[in-house]
């Protein structure tokens, strides 16, 4: 995926098209010397961010020296920019507007609406938390929805591929006030990001997302819906607290047996089909999350578990059977590797059952 989309962006078409944008809205742009900057001889060996980044570089050396007038150029082409192209635009911000707060804010928020800022933001959040976060606030009850999700997508403690955020780490009190505002968003494409915020912040303090969950569920079907999408880290790892706010309670009741795998020994490719039975002895219907844990064989030779959902449900006291099966088939996600796996039963987060197996390359087989 990732050579894909290096391929993809920053093509020699896209980068001429770039130029061709800013020349009609700055004439004086040298988009010869812009082009030539950009299409060095490094430049096929760098990967997609080093050439998002190489090109603002570029922007740099042949946009107006003024921070003010190269940003009103990028104001006006924001709309005309596509693909991670785009991404240049708050990308200069960033590398070159950390001094000049009014302007580089106002420019982030315009540029998220055709990109996205969420990236960009870190460096400002860094340098001094609160006034950032007291603009990230207001943006929260912008009119449009990218904007809205950008203030809690940005300050994320650990958004993925972002500069690391330890203040925020370690205290996420002014987060939270940005997402109270955008618990009962319109939008779902907000509320995702709220949920995923939450997410992160219970990987450091999960008492806290907890109390949160628990005043928030019940209200409303988006605060409902973001609760389960925020406590889904907590779920997986059987968090009690968490599978209560959901109705998930005590197991103890909850057997599981005659677990059978179809084969001992699986070939990667292959799928792994496996069977089991659930008995409640409870005297009513219960709530039951049911899951299993793969623990796979890593390249280093240890056992590493990833939890997969199999049903959330109510069940009738008695015995209910089950038939499922998992692929081994590689991905650009996953790769499988040789040797002892294991998986496992988990009901309401306890384990429940377990079985091994052995996993092996289809060229270990032996020949007929």
């Amino acid at each position: 995926m990732a050579d894909r989309l290096k391929d993809m962006f920053f093509t020699n078409s896209s980068v001429n098209q770039f130029a061709n944008i800013i020349k009609q809205y700055y004439p004086e742009f040298n988009k010869n010397r812009f082009i030539n900057l950009v299409f060095n001889d490094a430049w096929n060996s760098k990967e997609l961010k080093e050439k998002m980044y190489h090109t603002t570089l570029c922007l740099h050396s042949t946009l107006p020296e003024n921070y003010q007038q190269t940003v009103d150029i990028l104001l006006k082409i924001a709309s005309l920019v596509t693909g991670f192209e785009a991404m240049v635009l708050p990308d200069y911000v960033e590398q070159y507007g950390l001094e000049d707060w009014d302007i580089s804010l106002s420019a982030l928020a315009h540029f998220t609406k055709y990109s996205s800022s969420e990236f960009a933001i870190r460096p400002f959040l860094k340098k001094d938390p609160p006034i950032a976060m007291a603009y990230m606030a207001k943006l929260a009850e912008d009119k449009n929805e990218k904007v809205r999700r950008f203030a809690s997508e940005g300050c994320r403690p650990r958004l993925p591929w972002a500069k690391a955020l330890p203040e925020f780490k370690k205290d996420p009190g002014l987060i939270l006030i940005v997402l109270n505002k955008l618990k009962n968003d319109e939008s779902e494409f907000v509320r995702r990001s709220v949920a995923n915020n939450l997410n992160d912040i219970s990987k450091d303090h999960p008492e806290l997302v907890l109390e949160i969950c628990e005043r928030w569920y019940g209200k409303t079907k988006n605060t409902d819906w973001i609760v389960k999408h925020a406590c889904r880290s907590m779920l997986k790892a059987g968090n009690k607290r968490a599978l209560l706010i959901f109705g998930y309670g005590d197991s103890s009741k909850i057997k599981v047996d005659t677990m059978k795998l179809d084969e001992k020994t699986v070939i990667i490719g292959n799928d792994l089909i496996y069977s089991f039975q659930l008995f409640s002895s409870t005297k009513n219907e219960s709530k039951i999350r049911l899951e299993y844990g793969m623990d796979f064989m890593k390249s280093n030779g240890k056992q590493s578990r990833k939890i997969f959902q199999i049903t959330e449900n109510t069940f009738k006291p008695g015995k209910h059977s089950f038939l499922r099966r998992h692929s081994f088939k590689d991905l650009s996600t996953r790769k499988h590797y040789e040797g002892k796996h294991c998986i496992t039963i988990i009901a309401n987060g306890d384990e429940k059952a377990s079985a091994s197996f052995m996993v092996k390359p289809r060229s270990n087989l032996p020949q007929s």
